[in-house]
């Protein structure tokens, strides 16, 4: 394995360590032993307005947001692997484990509880954000930016509090779409950056992986083996939000952003047509079932035909029976016999709870977009307005920028504007936003 530092790592720390206030005011470093990859790291810190001088990285999740988040995300998944392989032999080893998610924010942060103790005053902590944009160049931002392992010694870093600290991060890809998940690391002081350590992590990686893998073939087998069981009237109105939390469901509905619906039961996944899509958002969201004439009037505009419902539900039924026996629907009233999850409930779950940005990570969209199904019509409206005002309310400022790239939110003027405040006043962001929001305006008046 080719080892990334230079045989005297720790001098060119120190040469990375006067070129340091250069770097950060937008020149260009020119000692040769500065590698060049972190020349231009630091010249990307400098860009994203990165402050070398602050003394903490800053707090992008709260406890709550925290836990509700990394219980969804899909690297808990791999957790086991990563506590056998590096959390546990870190403990005698003067070593941190860190896992961090795909834009940075560190989920779990584990190992030697001295060394832990004092990294919290730099704020290495879990819900962290550790981004080239909010810290400058560290380890766990810069290898997300390269898409590659890497490892940074001691002055390398871009912030100055940062500098007794050396560390090493791989990131992680999802074995089947190959998407970046997120990042391991591994931080302490020069044994952090050894030449087996980037070895050992990019190694881990690759086991857990392999692991993430083996699962999700296991519980595709696993359900399609297993018959579903059945769920009474009763345990659908006793059902909790546990049973909307996770990021795997054995029944599901995608609702968000989508004309067809997509339907999964049992690890089998069908799309739907664009009336069933509608009858089947509309049962999964009423548990205890719905008259004839409730259906027919949610489904409808104006007055609804029952006996159009009617040969609707028995075409429906033909595709569930083919999907799942066990999902077929019963009649009066018309009532789902399984659990099916559908994604707006999702969404409003984690509202309910304070956690809009989990809430905005799952939403895709407006629900059914072009249905004008009145109870359609009455959800989407629902569901949107919920996590506007949210993240109007509480959320920051990239909250609101990543709601803005909604099509809904094209041309919300009251969410850029709220942008707009939050953001610093150097942001290089700030310009994109004004010029968006003088066009709006211009539309406007128009």
């Amino acid at each position: 394995m080719t080892n990334l530092l230079q045989p005297e790592p720790l001098q060119r720390a120190a040469l990375a360590g006067h070129e340091h206030l250069d770097a950060a005011s937008g020149g260009t470093p020119e000692l040769p032993g500065l590698r060049n990859l972190i020349k231009e790291s630091w010249q990307r810190s400098a860009s994203l307005r990165a402050n070398p001088d602050n003394p903490a990285a800053p707090l992008a999740l709260d406890w709550d947001e925290l836990e509700d988040y990394r219980r969804q995300h899909p690297l808990a998944a791999i957790m086991p692997v990563i506590n056998k392989l590096l959390v546990q032999p870190s403990h005698d080893s003067g070593l941190l484990v860190a896992v961090g998610d795909e834009v940075g924010r560190l989920l779990w942060v584990d190992g030697d509880p001295t060394l832990q103790r004092r990294a919290e005053g730099m704020m290495f902590v879990p819900g962290a954000d550790w981004s080239e944009a909010s810290v400058g160049t560290s380890a766990p931002g810069t290898a997300l930016a390269l898409g590659r392992g890497i490892q940074i010694s001691g002055a390398e870093h871009y912030q100055r509090t940062v500098h007794p600290w050396s560390c090493t991060a791989v990131p992680f890809h999802d074995p089947d779409s190959g998407a970046v998940l997120g990042v391991v690391d591994i931080t302490g002081t020069a044994t952090a950056v050894a030449p087996h350590t980037l070895s050992l992590v990019e190694a881990t990686v690759a086991a857990a992986q392999a692991q993430l893998r083996v699962e999700r073939l296991q519980l595709a087998a696993d359900l399609a083996r297993k018959p579903v069981r059945r769920r009474s009237p009763s345990a659908a109105a006793r059902q909790g939000k546990g049973a909307t939390e996770g990021s795997l469901y054995r029944n599901s509905l995608q609702l968000l952003g989508r004309d067809q619906a997509l339907l999964s039961l049992a690890g089998k996944t069908v799309a739907l047509s664009a009336r069933h899509s509608e009858i089947m958002a509309l049962l999964s969201t009423h548990k205890d079932g719905l008259s004839a004439e409730e259906l027919g009037s949610l489904l409808y505009p104006g007055e609804g035909s029952t006996i159009t419902l009617r040969a609707e539900m028995v075409r429906l039924r033909k595709v569930l029976q083919q999907l799942n026996p066990e999902a077929v629907p019963g009649s009066r009233p018309y009532r789902l016999p399984l659990d099916v999850v559908p994604d707006t409930g999702q969404v409003l779950s984690c509202l309910q709870r304070g956690a809009h940005r989990i809430a905005l990570e799952i939403y895709r969209g407006a629900v059914l977009p072009r249905s004008e199904a009145p109870g359609i019509v009455e959800l989407r409206s629902r569901v949107s307005s919920l996590l506007r005002e949210a993240v109007l309310t509480d959320g920051s400022a990239e909250s609101l920028l990543k709601y803005a790239e909604l099509p809904e939110a094209r041309d919300d003027v009251g969410v850029r504007r709220a942008a707009l405040r939050l953001l610093p006043p150097r942001s290089p962001r700030r310009a994109a936003l004004v010029a968006d929001l003088e066009r709006l305006e211009a539309e406007l008046r128009a």
